[in-house]
């Protein structure tokens, strides 16, 4: 399955052979969709795939839908039964470019910037515009950003039985500390 992954990330990126090309497998991704007086919906995924290529700006990623961990084991099997039906789609993809980005204007000192792409959850893509903050330090490119998803855009059903503990939107943060390759 990993190999399947990086084999995906690497091709979105094969047409371009002298890139300059960054990329880590320990990217950070986080998702909640808690309402309050209720238990928290948390989940982290510790082993995104994400690849940028520095000289367009052309970013992708990938992460094992398994790969999210929640607190309670329960939440966690029924989010991968239930909800995300990860035996039919076993993976999450996200392909965008950031917006007039330029790797050497990058400096120790973050800078907003804004990636539009689409992410594919659950089978179905959706278009989704994030703000980023990104930096450059000891040869390393950091982003960092987030964005609000609807379950609803991705044909998530949440059963009535708990749709008052789960927020309709979910929050996804995004931490990545990428290397050149």
């Amino acid at each position: 399955m990993k190999k399947l992954i990086i084999l995906t990330v690497s091709l979105l990126f094969a047409n371009v052979v002298s890139a300059q090309k960054y990329s880590s497998k320990t990217g950070k991704v986080t998702f909640e969709a808690s309402v309050p007086l209720f238990e928290d919906v948390f989940a982290q995924d510790d082993n995104n795939i994400v690849v940028l290529n520095a000289d367009t700006g052309d970013i992708a990623s990938v992460s094992a839908v398994k790969n999210f961990h929640f607190k309670v084991k329960l939440m966690e099997e029924h989010f991968n039964e239930s909800y995300a039906e990860t035996a039919k789609y076993p993976k999450t993809t996200f392909s965008g470019k950031i917006l007039n980005f330029d790797k050497t204007k990058l400096s120790s000192n973050p800078q907003k910037y804004t990636i539009q792409g689409t992410l594919n959850f659950h089978g179905v893509d959706k278009a989704y515009t994030s703000n980023a903050s990104i930096y450059a330090k000891d040869g390393k490119i950091y982003i960092s950003g987030g964005f609000v998803a609807k379950s609803a855009d991705h044909k998530v059903t949440i059963p009535k039985m708990v749709t008052k503990k789960v927020a309709e939107n979910v929050n996804v943060q995004y931490d990545y500390i990428l290397t050149k390759q």
